[in-house]
């Protein structure tokens, strides 16, 4: 397999108007990735380097985000819409460079394996022409059936055009296909467009290739696996599959899922060993978590490194730019961004820390803000190793708190604390004897005289 070369072609020029978006329906996300940006790390998974993608007119997104991932890709641009086999062959110029394999995916079928597509191209090795993924459906209610003798594939015949048996058939169709790159452009160019849509359909290469004396086949997948993706509703069921591979992949890895269903991944990210996860956790993207992290309940995190052995929440949230420390501890409802917490250092409570450096084992208490930002700019706050500061304390950036220093409860603080210092910034304290007494008697009698 290593020997031969192969191409992928990529179809992503449809509309996708039943997503009533905006946004073309390739980009939507599953799992915190593109459906394209899917598609496209799965053919590289595969060992295929050579891509092709098929995009749309006017659609900079989209050649945007295939460039992003894969900048070698070839992007051409399929303007007029006539059918599956028309779009592959707007790659014309790529798939005609002389290629062993051709593999034809689907950018709203984000949930194909690489596995699947190595297995398609080792039944080309076998010296098929063609082949075509099937899938055993549930309810094959639409789909195009796959008919088969034996290892062969006789024909695929669309639902509309099946007899009553043939109907009866649960062999069906995933759109996804592979050809023999050599053959595959005489293949492409002998499918006709007589039929009732004037199109030229992808499923006829198998007729075309039986009709030449070519043997032809199918390889098997899940029928989760091939889900195509159409509406919002088939996105939040692709979303639920990838899910749940990637709950089972952490859990395989080393990782505690107290209630795995409740938690969410993003696709990349990545769990040390023996990391517990409590229920109610949400990982955006770009995030990584040492060994033996707790992440407590009803926690979100995103684009955010946690070290080993450091407790997250409950109720915290890490925004992106955020680094705990070994050992650190953010507790229940404090909120990072863009912070260095330094090795052992402890936020336990109602805090919120924002472009910020805290030093190893200072202790921040309760109530404690950085005031990072004025309106225009954003100010960065400086807290020394061991530094103390005192619940309810705001620390007005630009700011530094030296290595040791105590910052007493309730202060205001818009001056450097040097090491070891103490800074308290708070109103001076008054007492008044027996005014409680007066006050409550004053206001008895004002109550009084003003019923009627």
């Amino acid at each position: 397999m290593t020997t031969r070369t192969c191409i992928a072609v990529i179809l992503a020029a449809g509309e996708g108007t039943r997503m009533k978006s905006a946004t073309p329906k390739v980009l939507h996300a599953i799992a915190g990735r593109s459906m394209l940006g899917h598609v496209l790390d799965t053919v590289s998974q595969a060992g295929i380097k050579d891509i092709a993608v098929v995009i749309g007119p006017n659609r900079e997104d989209v050649a945007k985000e295939i460039c992003a991932q894969v900048p070698q890709a070839h992007i051409v641009v399929q303007t007029d819409r006539l059918g599956t086999a028309h779009a592959v062959l707007a790659a014309r110029d790529a798939i005609g460079t002389g290629y062993d394999d051709l593999l034809v995916l689907f950018a709203d079928t984000p949930l194909i394996e690489p596995a699947t597509l190595q297995a398609m191209r080792a039944r080309l090795v076998e010296g098929r022409a063609v082949v075509a993924l099937g899938f055993e459906a549930a309810n094959p209610q639409g789909y195009g059936r796959l008919l088969i003798d034996g290892t062969s594939l006789d024909a695929i015949r669309e639902h509309k055009d099946a007899t009553d048996g043939e109907r009866n058939v649960t062999l069906c169709n995933s759109g996804l296909m592979a050809l023999d790159g050599k053959k595959a452009l005489a293949l492409l160019d002998g499918i006709g467009n007589g039929n009732a849509q004037k199109e030229f359909y992808l499923t006829d290469a198998v007729s075309v290739a039986r009709s030449q004396g070519l043997t032809t086949g199918y390889e098997l997948a899940p029928e989760s696996e091939v889900m195509g993706v159409n509406d919002r509703s088939q996105l939040a069921a692709a979303e639920a599959v990838m899910q749940n591979r990637l709950r089972h992949r952490a859990m395989l890895n080393g990782a505690t899922l107290i209630d795995p269903a409740s938690v969410y991944f993003s696709y990349d990210t990545q769990l040390g060993r023996d990391v517990v996860i409590e229920p109610q956790v949400v990982f955006g993207p770009k995030v990584t978590i040492g060994d033996k992290v707790d992440i407590h309940a009803f926690s979100h995190i995103e684009d955010a490194s946690i070290s080993a052995h450091a407790s997250i929440g409950p109720f915290a949230r890490i925004r992106p730019g955020s680094k705990v420390g070994e050992g650190a501890k953010i507790g229940n409802f404090v909120e990072l961004k863009k912070a260095d917490i330094g090795a052992g250092a402890k936020i336990s409570h109602l805090s919120y820390i924002g472009d910020a450096e805290v030093g190893a084992e200072a202790n921040i208490g309760a109530g404690t803000i950085t005031c990072n930002y004025d309106g225009f700019f954003k100010y960065k706050t400086v807290i020394g190793a061991g530094a103390f500061i005192g619940a309810n304390s705001s620390l007005v950036a630009p700011i530094t708190v030296g290595a040791g220093a105590y910052v007493g409860s309730g202060s205001v603080i818009t001056k450097e604390v040097l090491a070891d210092q103490l800074a308290v910034a708070r109103g001076k304290q008054m007492a008044k004897d027996g005014w409680g007494s007066t006050f409550r008697a004053a206001s008895e009698a004002k109550k009084k005289a003003t019923k009627p």
